[in-house]
């Protein structure tokens, strides 16, 4: 698809082969659409503001529209495309939501508060549930921007990009029932709408991160959409500070990424092993673009002044949780900019594999802060409503067990 570029990093748009649906439609696109009409121009920025400034979706509620203009959105379509059909409430403020789309396909989206009231940031030894959207360079913050989140507790959203996952990793549930379909760039923003009405009174979204159900580089086209509506300064405008993708190593996508958003949108990469043969056999998708693939092309991605990419490991008992594996990670990642989050495997119904006893998370995380790495361990939020890192599953999906192979194949 042709890139147009316009002023701004955010007005750069890639043209979809298909009809946009109004919710994905950035202002300037509103602007040709409303042209067409015969409408003015200042319209496309009150329907944009309505949508993803205010959460808005129903033309009937927009009361500086005229109503000719609202009845001509009604019939185009603008409206709800998802509703939250369960909250699970976790005993520690994370709440997962089950979303039904319009198709009926069920997807979920978490809700992280902050752990310790408001303003708090991660523990750097203990807590690492932020930690993929923070950094040092948080204090480099707009004092405006930040002002808004002044004695608020400050939340970070883990939204989905796909009906199930084509990736297969062994330690995944979101994975279990295989790859349904790709979210449209407006199911991902929908997401964030449905999240931050739900918010508690004193909360704050501060946070999003690409993590959820499904590889979002696989869904490159509406993963960038949703990412720059997500970012305009006439809608939810988050900083791209706060905004992290996760990959399983698409280096392709990688590469299309750090060129489209000038490295402004920060980079986790699910790496979980220090070699080819074990990644590959944790991680299918390691055996199309192996470890010095990989590696080169975060060593090519443009990174911001003061950026790190997160390095997301996950540890599975007698797999790859030992102090030679931690050794073996540091020299590999050795000189690159990055910051390491250890999570302990979460139990999920579709694996035999678990997590190592904390002895051994403790003596991973030694191992690789002695070697000179910002090292966190992700605190388990969640899990008692199936919500952690891992847990996302397809609502109604059979649980397939799938076992570790010791070697590649």
């Amino acid at each position: 698809m042709p890139l147009r570029l316009a002023r701004t990093n955010h007005d750069a748009i890639v043209k979809p082969a298909a009809p946009l649906h109004p919710i994905a439609r950035l202002p300037e696109e509103w602007r040709d659409a409303l042209a067409q009409r015969g409408e003015r121009a200042f319209a496309a920025k009150q329907i944009f503001n309505w949508i993803h400034r205010h959460g808005v979706v129903d033309p009937a509620a927009m009361t500086n529209v005229s109503a000719r203009l609202r009845a001509a959105l009604a019939e185009e379509g603008l409206g709800s495309i998802a509703e939250i059909v369960h909250v699970h409430r976790s005993a520690d403020g994370t709440r997962k939501l089950v979303v039904r789309l319009k198709d009926g396909a069920t997807i979920e989206t978490v809700l992280l508060p902050a752990v310790s009231g408001p303003g708090a940031r991660p523990e750097p030894e203990i807590d690492a549930d932020a930690a993929a959207a923070y950094d040092d360079e948080d204090e480099e913050d707009d004092p405006t921007t930040e002002e808004a989140f002044r004695g608020k507790t400050r939340v970070t959203q883990c939204i989905s990009t796909q009906v199930g996952c084509a990736m297969g990793c062994v330690f995944c549930a979101s994975g279990v029932a295989g790859w349904k379909r790709h979210l449209g760039p407006e199911e991902i923003v929908a997401q964030i709408l449905l999240g931050r009405a739900l918010l508690d009174e004193g909360e704050a979204l501060r946070n999003v991160v690409f993590m959820g159900m499904g590889e979002p580089l696989h869904n490159y086209d509406g993963t960038a959409r949703a990412l720059r509506l997500l970012t305009h300064p006439d809608g939810i405008a988050l900083s791209t500070r706060r905004v992290t993708v996760s990959t399983s190593g698409l280096v392709p996508e990688i590469a299309r990424l750090g060129r489209d958003f000038n490295g402004q949108i920060a980079l986790a990469i699910s790496l979980h092993a220090a070699d080819d043969e074990s990644r590959s056999a944790l991680m299918p998708i390691n055996k199309k673009y192996p470890l010095a693939e990989l590696l080169a092309a975060l060593k090519a991605y443009p990174m911001q002044r003061r950026r790190r990419i997160t390095i997301e490991y996950t540890l599975v008992s007698g797999k790859n949780d030992d102090v030679a594996e931690a050794q073996k990670l540091a020299r590999l990642l050795r000189g690159m900019p990055v910051k390491i989050n250890l999570i302990p495997m979460n139990p999920i119904e579709a694996s035999t594999l678990g997590p190592p006893d904390m002895a051994r998370v403790f003596a991973f995380q030694k191992a690789l802060v002695g070697s000179g790495y910002s090292c966190f361990i992700r605190r388990r939020r969640g899990d008692d409503v199936s919500a952690a890192c891992g847990q996302l599953v397809l609502l109604g999906a059979k649980p397939k067990v799938k076992a570790f192979r010791n070697s590649a194949s």
